[in-house]
């Protein structure tokens, strides 16, 4: 029996791992595989990796190193969740889809059999200005995703998204509203924007909502002269911050508590008092949604 578990019902013990990836696709791979390793001997049931860690460099490079889903990095992390009996959440992974030119960004979660369970890829794509900083465009190399994502890991509703979903209230009340309690939101938040928004969007994120954000993230400079913030984070249905990492590479481990979710959600029933009768999109939102 593997130590992970004899975890709790309704208790689910979950690494987020903190990565500072590069251009070498062979490196990043052996750094994943090492730091699952580790998080999975310090007993944890989840491991979460962060958003595009095979491979963080210009977008040439993204394209050449997509691969498909499943296909050689999905198959090594298939290896290590039935070796250690963990569930493994993939991160990101640039995904090369048969016909398409563009790639998706795509996460899959592992079962402790090593099968595939779930499949998300990113609905939001990183289009901005940050003015005398850079211009991002994920939509020149990515398409994006349309399914919302949820699933049960050991009991836990978990739902799914990546980086930039996080500034769209809307998809994690979707998420709430079918049922998850957990939200796994892998990133590589730029410098500039995770110093002020990356804590305050998931502390927001878990306040609204009622339930734990774990984030996974990319810190430090990857090419070309570009910076994530890092500050992997787990953060209760409160908004309480459990867990925070360091500048570096590393894990934070924590927790999540099916009964603090009920808790929370009995003292501020914030979903059970939604009115959606009395809610409008406004006539232009839904002209652009024809």
């Amino acid at each position: 029996m593997h130590p992970s578990e004899d975890a709790s019902a309704g208790t689910l013990r979950v690494a987020a791992v903190q990565m500072n990836s590069g251009t070498d696709v062979t490196e990043n791979v052996e750094t994943a595989l090492a730091l699952i390793d580790r998080a999975a001997a310090g007993g944890a049931r989840l491991v979460a990796l962060p958003e595009v860690w095979t491979y963080l460099g210009p977008d040439e490079g993204a394209l050449a190193a997509a691969e498909p889903i499943p296909g050689p990095t999905t198959d090594l992390l298939a290896e290590r969740a039935r070796r250690h009996g963990i569930w493994l959440h993939s991160g990101s992974i640039a995904e090369r889809v048969a016909g398409e030119p563009l790639v998706r960004n795509t996460t899959v979660v592992l079962d402790p059999r090593g099968e595939i369970v779930a499949r998300y890829s990113k609905i939001h794509l990183f289009d901005v200005v940050l003015d005398g900083v850079a211009t991002y465009q994920e939509s020149e190399t990515v398409s994006p995703g349309d399914e919302v994502v949820t699933l049960d890991i050991d009991g836990f509703p978990v739902g799914l998204a990546i980086c930039y979903d996080l500034r769209f209230p809307e998809l994690f009340r979707i998420l709430a509203l079918r049922g998850a309690e957990a939200i796994i939101l892998p990133a590589a938040f730029t410098m500039t924007t995770g110093k002020d928004h990356w804590e305050t969007l998931l502390r927001a994120r878990a306040i609204e909502n009622g339930f734990y954000m774990v984030a996974p993230a990319q810190f430090g400079m990857h090419p070309p002269d570009k910076w994530c913030y890092g500050r992997s984070l787990v953060v209760d249905p409160w908004g309480t911050v459990l867990a925070t990492a360091p500048d570096g590479e590393g894990i934070i481990v924590a927790d999540l508590d099916r009964a603090r979710v009920a808790a929370v959600r009995r003292q501020i029933p914030s979903l059970a008092n939604r009115r959606p009768v009395a809610y409008r999109w406004p006539e232009a939102a839904l002209a652009g949604m024809s």
